[in-house]
């Protein structure tokens, strides 16, 4: 077994909730939990990340963090078959894009997503923004469609044997509070960002109690090259350069560490086999209580990814880094 699959194994937190046992057992699989260090696709090169994601798969990694947004799943789909790795060994999550919340919509997009990836169904499929859009019209907002119509969609997808799991992504407290409330097939994880200069430790927590998996995407925080924020890059963080060489580590390897030590799922992106490589080497290191604390003074609460403005939506209105828009009478979501 290799290390990413044994510590995926042995990092299971707390129970989730769980769809119902008919979606897993149509495909004979055995119900288990997200792998905790995964690959992301986002921004991943359409001429690259076949060969990244077929080295990966060979390598040891067995989650795959896909959405068809992304427009590259197709290509995604190419390094899963020529990996040769049986369905039931690797993890596969795919998101439903803004357009295609109505709930005929959102089947034609997990069937899309499913027949790119060229696999049978999906381990997790996200609403990927609280946000709908008319379908062709993006970015027009669909005032007609509400995320819990959305969310009745999903639960459809699981009972069509599409999905294993459902789950979110991009959401504030509220509107997580809010799905819990109303969901018969409850959110399985939540996808969000997550990194040093942006923890979010207590809505990482209540995840924890609510019985939710975490995602944290961009664990890199602005080596994204579309963030433009003014803060330094975290890699060049003299605080990180020092803890990293204190753990004979990159930097990248010691801030994954750190994702991985609060026990929340973690997915860098890469299209380079040697950073593939290096990024599964966080998987060794571990922080003492002292040093996590230090870790977490470096919070800076600083959001990279928030298109609130461009969509005249207050997303993330009641955690760290929240859209202010001018405009009173713009729905918070």
């Amino acid at each position: 077994m290799t290390l990413i699959r044994a510590l995926s194994a042995a990092a299971a937190i707390v129970t989730p909730l769980l769809a119902p046992p008919v979606a897993s057992e149509s495909h004979g699989t055995q119900i288990r939990d997200i792998p905790h260090f995964g690959l992301g696709t986002w921004l991943s090169d359409r001429d690259k990340v076949a060969h990244a994601v077929q080295y990966a798969l060979d390598s040891g990694y067995n989650h795959i963090d896909a959405a068809l947004v992304y427009h590259n799943e197709d290509q995604v789909g190419k390094g899963i078959a020529a990996a040769g790795v049986a369905r039931e060994d690797i993890w596969v999550t795919s998101k439903l894009w803004n357009d295609q919340h109505r709930p005929d919509e959102a089947t034609k997009a997990i069937k899309k997503s499913i027949s790119d990836l060229g696999v049978e169904y999906l381990d997790l499929y996200l609403i990927h923004w609280p946000v709908a859009f008319v379908p062709g019209e993006d970015p027009k907002l669909d005032e007609g469609t509400s995320i819990f119509d959305t969310w009745r969609a999903l639960e459809n997808l699981v009972r069509a044997n599409l999905t294993r799991h459902i789950g979110i992504s991009n959401f504030a407290k509220k509107d997580v509070e809010a799905i819990l409330d109303m969901c018969t097939i409850c959110p399985y994880a939540h996808e969000f960002e997550t990194h040093p200069y942006l923890q979010q430790q207590d809505f990482v927590d209540f995840h924890k109690e609510a019985g939710l998996k975490v995602i944290g995407y961009s664990p890199l925080a602005n080596t994204n090259p579309i963030y433009h924020r003014d803060i330094g890059p975290l890699l060049e963080d003299p605080f990180w350069k020092e803890l990293a060489s204190k753990k004979n580590a990159t930097v990248a390897q010691a801030v994954l560490a750190w994702g991985l030590q609060r026990g929340i799922t973690v997915i860098p992106k890469s299209v380079h086999e040697k950073y593939i490589d290096e990024n599964l080497g966080a998987s060794k290191i571990s922080f003492t209580g002292d040093e996590m604390k230090a870790i977490s003074a470096q919070d800076k609460k600083v959001r990279m990814n928030n298109p609130s403005k461009s969509w005249g939506v207050k997303l993330f209105a009641d955690l760290d880094d929240p859209t202010g828009l001018d405009d009173e009478k713009i729905d918070e979501l």
